[in-house]
């Protein structure tokens, strides 16, 4: 079978520099910090976190259309999300023994929105919509400023709009650390979410080996394209491109049973290439996509449930039943007029996703994400009738004799009765 090649870096030095800034922070807090904005993003900053007026002064710089296209995606997000409320159900498994489950949001959750290229203000509306909704009780978002030492005003009021106060004007690895540390200014957070570059999937990486959870571990974001010839070749290549302007490491791939949409696509690729103000990062992301013609729509699918994609596109004409083929994928986009964009704005599903193959095991942020289920059991005397030699026997049998013990106790009382 065909198999399709991310891209690939050595990753050495780079863990080596992430693990320095990590450790730096870790020691000295807001001042190391401070240090590396001044490095990285080459401003220094009096305070980290972002004022009121700062807030109010973004509010009247972006116009209402934005205001308005920011706040129908967030109710459109908020909708989807909500609709993923947990039910618990008490459930008797045994005469006298009754388990249930109760959804408990995290309770102190932090949010990386990547503000560098491209200010991802979109981000801040999907992962602070759900932490909303679950309740979480503390929301610290981090973002980097430009040289003047300001946030893109949309992210401000995409936070503003979600409900999130607790802003930070800190990008990279120093903001994955002081959210995974805390420092004077910085809470110390249970979980930590957000796309960003190699460096910042690094740091979260690391991170969580010890210190904090983190959504999932993600790469360089992509998109696969299944598409026969009822397919529209124009919207195929801008499709293409859309994924491929993201970052110079994207990745962009099509699979297709059409020998004339292929070579179509191509062309439109080249004409639509040529139009973006991004051109320059596209191309270069052009280097790792790739086109590929199969025989048969069902060798296209196990050639991408093997990829497993961040994000895939069946422009196909019985995607329905295309559809139920599907196994491994972040987010799914169905027919011709399913653009992958509408899911990265504002259709209402969640755009921070599973890339580099890891669709194969996680799920893309939802409200679970956001929560965690303690599960609970009562046992009465009846229960303990039920399945207390058992419990005993098998303690027994796996030679833990406290274990047996403390269901033995119960027994012989509630058998004495």
């Amino acid at each position: 079978m065909i198999k399709i090649e991310r891209p690939r870096k050595d990753a050495a030095e780079l863990n080596e520099v992430v693990k320095t800034v990590l450790d730096d922070i870790r020691q000295r807090g807001d001042a190391a910090v401070k240090d590396y904005e001044e490095r990285f993003d080459k401003v220094r900053l009096d305070s980290l976190k972002v004022t009121d007026e700062e807030i109010e002064e973004a509010e009247r710089i972006v116009s209402d259309d934005l205001k308005a296209a920011l706040r129908l995606a967030h109710e459109n997000i908020q909708t989807f999300h909500s609709a993923q409320k947990f039910e618990s159900k008490r459930v008797q498994t045994k005469p006298g023994i009754t388990c249930w489950q109760k959804a408990v949001a995290i309770e102190k959750v932090g949010l990386y929105v990547p503000g560098g290229t491209a200010p991802l203000f979109s981000t801040v509306l999907m992962l602070a919509t759900p932490a909303k909704i679950a309740g979480c009780n503390e929301i610290v978002l981090c973002s980097p400023p430009n040289r003047e030492g300001k946030l893109h005003p949309a992210i401000l009021v995409a936070a503003k709009i979600a409900g999130v106060s607790n802003i930070y004007k800190i990008g990279g690895v120093q903001a994955i650390g002081a959210m995974a540390y805390g420092t004077e200014s910085v809470t110390k957070v249970s979980k930590i979410f957000g796309p960003g570059n190699q460096f910042v999937m690094a740091a979260k990486q690391m991170v969580s080996l010890h210190d904090v959870a983190i959504d999932m571990p993600a790469g360089p974001s992509e998109v696969a394209i299944v598409a026969d010839e009822s397919a529209n070749p124009t919207f195929v290549a801008a499709d293409f491109l859309s994924q491929a302007e993201h970052g110079i490491d994207s990745q962009a791939v099509l699979v297709t049973t059409s020998a004339e949409l292929k070579q179509k696509v191509e062309a439109e690729i080249e004409r639509q290439l040529n139009l973006l103000p991004r051109k320059e990062i596209a191309a270069q992301a052009l280097q790792w996509s790739r086109l590929v013609l199969v025989d048969t729509i069902d060798e296209a699918m196990e050639l991408i449930n093997d990829y497993a994609p961040e994000h895939l596109i069946l422009a196909v004409n019985d995607y329905m039943s295309v559809a139920e083929k599907v196994v491994n994928a972040g987010s799914v986009f169905l027919g011709n007029y399913s653009c992958e964009s509408a899911g990265d704005y504002a259709s209402g599903t969640n755009h921070t996703l599973p890339t580099s193959g890891y669709a194969k095991a996680y799920s893309g942020v939802s409200l679970d994400s956001f929560i965690r289920k303690i599960t609970f059991q009562e046992l009465t005397a009846e229960g303990i009738k039920s399945i207390g030699h058992e419990v005993a026997l098998m303690a027994q049998h796996e030679q833990l004799d406290a274990h047996r013990n403390a269901m033995t106790l119960r027994v012989e009382q509630v058998e004495g009765e």
